[in-house]
């Protein structure tokens, strides 16, 4: 019912990341733009850990889950 990814300021994917590299990196297609604003789809997410190691500017914050939970999928 939350996102356990954030995106600390959109200035500075707006301002200052000209590559996007989230939204060509990551497997689960997390990341997109609607307009000039980035949007964090986190049910998509499959928590690799791919978009805090690619992010030159440590703009997003993800918390990992407890260990041993890993990803969480619902059914129904």
């Amino acid at each position: 019912d939350h996102s356990h990814i954030e995106i600390t300021s959109n200035d500075v994917c707006v301002s200052m990341c000209e590559e996007k590299w989230c939204t060509h990196t990551c497997p689960a297609d997390v990341y997109h733009w609607e307009g000039d604003r980035i949007v964090v789809s986190y049910e998509n997410c499959i928590e690799c850990g791919a978009c805090r190691m690619i992010c030159p500017y440590g703009n997003i914050n993800c918390t990992m889950p407890r260990g041993g939970f890993g990803v969480q999928y619902k059914f129904g």
